[in-house]
């Protein structure tokens, strides 16, 4: 069984206030893109005793063992509560880690999908969705995968009928890795002064100086390399341009008829383009 876990990017991202647990509120818009990885399962026919799943991944590297990657941690969080089949999770990446992407989270959330088929569990989406908050904020998300405005920690979901059909996309992820800790570094959480909600609904070209991800007054100081990739592609022609999450990807939109620009973004920049 195979399927093709896709990324997300947020449009938006305000971090609203400080929780007494520690954590963050935030408001955000989570837009499905086809940047994608591929995630298959197959019968582990040679189990060493006690092994009931083994992991083998390709593409670009993620840092840890197996036990501590999110595939394999949603196997095992499903196989708490219910009978599983061993298998071989074979898992390319093609989706940049530590890019605000949601990679991680998407092959997490898919890889639940794909066992409750692959098992015949019959779960409801509402409940694989339940499962996917266990394993991070985001990934429930990727169990509809549609456009979400999350609320919360990123876990409280509302379906909206925003649609960028039409637009072109250009992501860019620099060699740069950018930590919690550092995305966090100068947070002042706010209320801001037009919801999110209602700036989605002007066009994408009143987006920019309204839509903000305030992730980037922390990272832009620490990384203004990050920085300059936003002011390249408003410069190359983007109606809207936007650090994805606590980044370090970033992304512009650019009108249906535009040229996506072929600019050099530096060595070992990972490029991506789409028309959505």
């Amino acid at each position: 069984m195979l399927t093709f876990p896709n990324a997300k990017i947020n449009l938006g991202l305000n971090i609203t206030e400080r929780r007494p647990d520690g954590y963050h509120n935030l408001e955000t818009l989570f837009y499905p893109i086809r940047l994608e990885d591929a995630l298959e399962l197959t019968p582990l026919t040679d189990a060493a005793p006690g092994e009931t799943c083994r992991l083998h991944q390709q593409g670009l590297e993620i840092a840890g063992d197996a036990e501590s990657n999110l595939v394999v941690k949603a196997y095992r969080l499903l196989a708490a509560d219910h009978q599983l089949p061993a298998v071989h999770i074979h898992l390319f990446k093609h989706i940049p880690s530590g890019a605000g992407l949601g990679g991680g989270s998407a092959d997490a959330a898919f890889m639940l999908k794909m066992l409750n088929d692959y098992a015949s569990l019959h779960l409801t989406d509402e409940q694989l969705e339940a499962y996917a908050a266990r394993l991070g904020a985001d990934c429930a998300f990727f169990i509809k995968n549609r456009p979400t405005y999350a609320e919360g920690i990123g876990n409280i979901f509302t379906p909206t009928q925003l649609s960028l059909a039409g637009y072109q996309l250009l992501l860019v992820k620099p060699d740069i890795f950018v930590s919690t800790r550092d995305a966090f570094a100068h947070i002042r959480p706010h209320r801001p002064a037009c919801p999110l909600l209602q700036l989605a609904k002007l066009p994408v070209e009143q987006w920019r100086g309204r839509m903000v991800n305030d992730f980037e007054e922390s990272v832009f100081p620490q990384f203004p390399a990050i920085a300059r990739i936003k002011e390249e592609l408003y410069r190359q022609g983007a109606l809207y341009a936007s650090m994805s999450g606590s980044g370090s990807s970033v992304y512009g939109l650019f009108a249906a008829g535009a040229s996506l620009p072929d600019t050099d973004f530096g060595p070992g920049a990972f490029v991506w383009k789409q028309r959505l």
